[in-house]
């Protein structure tokens, strides 16, 4: 008999623990690897942001990753100074009082933290507000949401839909400038279907100039703060200037995407894909700018066209929710022009609502930012809150 079979044979006789003296021992069953139920054994959890300032009263949402993925990880969070901040199951922190404390995110045996303080004042940020649906001659709501920007410093953005019926240049002399027409030295706009009611959208490029872009296009960029901002045309549903992939607009913010070297990104236009109104409900025909921007992993997205407020979660663009790197999309047609209702709510939809004018007011910070939702004189309705940069 060859050597090598015969240390083969004697390896597996020790590895099942027969004896050679005693034929009759049992063997011994090899145990397998032990794995945490529903997949492998939990090696690390990462919390994101590691280290967050935020103030007394702001909500602050924490990400747990766990590694190697397990959907069967159940998170628990815990802050070890309540008194500070409090944290909930979630993972959204809200400051209590001055001071720091560390939230934990355990799960399976392993944990991991995030360092927060809680300061007196905010740390620095650029703010931006505006929104969609705003002016027409026969409604004042235009003038009580101008009126929120004369209390509010920052740039004014536009969802479109600035101006009614056609977006003349008869209606924004006569009907959009007494209003919001005074902030318009600091206005990035974006057109509206309604804007496209004047061949050309004539109208909106004769009255912005400059500030909307090249007139065959209507899309553009720029930076503010830490914050890369992109506009885009999805009119008339994208039969104006294609929103296809591949379509120039398409291979154009996929460039500037990709030449995008802020840290935090934010895009607005006109059409949401999302969204729970009764009068628009989704619109198919962006999908490939939410593809874009989800792939370059963009934060906010702001639109108007439904004459509602309404704040969706964190979302993929399926729709699917994504608190790793899903992006915030807030519909904000609640300039002043009429209010529209609900119908099918839309998967991820957190907060709506369609009966108060106001503005939406973003401060925008190196690694995060805050929203407000201010509601004109008389209005109740607020919404408010904090989110983290991919």
């Amino acid at each position: 008999m060859r050597k090598g079979f015969l240390l083969a044979a004697a390896v597996v006789v020790v590895a099942f623990g027969v004896s050679c003296s005693d034929d009759k021992q049992a063997p011994i069953t090899p145990t397998a690897p032990t794995f945490a139920k529903g997949g492998p054994k939990v090696k690390s959890i990462t919390v994101s942001p590691s280290s967050a300032t935020i103030t007394v009263g702001q909500n602050l949402q924490l990400t747990a990753t766990v590694s190697p993925a397990s959907t069967s990880t159940t998170i628990t969070w815990v802050s070890t100074n309540t008194a500070v901040a409090t944290v909930s199951q979630n993972g959204v922190v809200t400051g209590v009082a001055l001071g720091t404390t560390s939230i934990t995110a355990s799960g399976s045996g392993v944990s991991g933290a995030s360092a927060i303080t809680v300061a007196t004042t905010p740390p620095p940020g650029v703010v931006m507000v505006g929104a969609g649906d705003i002016a027409s001659c026969s409604s004042s709501g235009d003038e009580a949401t101008a009126t929120l920007l004369d209390g509010i410093a920052g740039t004014v953005f536009l969802l479109g839909d600035n101006v009614y019926d056609s977006g003349t240049t008869t209606e924004f002399n006569n009907c959009y400038e007494p209003s919001w027409g005074r902030h318009k030295a600091r206005t990035k706009p974006s057109p509206g279907n309604h804007e496209y009611g004047t061949a050309g959208a004539a109208g909106y490029f004769g009255y912005f100039g400059s500030a909307a872009g090249d007139p065959s296009t209507g899309y553009y960029s720029y930076d503010l703060g830490d914050w890369h901002i992109i506009v885009l045309n999805s009119n008339l549903s994208c039969a104006t200037i294609s929103c296809a992939a591949g379509s120039p607009q398409d291979q154009w913010l996929r460039a500037d995407l990709a030449a995008n070297s802020k840290p935090c990104t934010l895009a607005y236009w006109h059409h949401p894909r999302f969204n729970s109104g009764a009068a628009h409900g989704n619109n198919l025909d962006v999908a490939p700018f939410w593809n874009a921007l989800y792939q370059y992993n963009a934060d906010v997205i702001l639109n108007g066209h439904e004459h509602v407020y309404e704040r969706f979660a964190p979302q993929d663009s399926n729709g699917v929710a994504d608190n790793a790197r899903g992006i915030r999309e807030f519909i904000v047609g609640t300039g002043g022009r009429s209010h529209y209702t609900f119908g099918t709510i839309q998967p991820n939809s957190e907060v709506r609502n369609g009966t108060t004018y106001g503005v939406l007011k973003l401060t925008l910070r190196a690694t995060g930012y805050d929203w407000q939702f201010v509601p004109v004189a008389g209005g109740s309705f607020t919404d408010s809150g904090s989110g983290t940069c991919h």
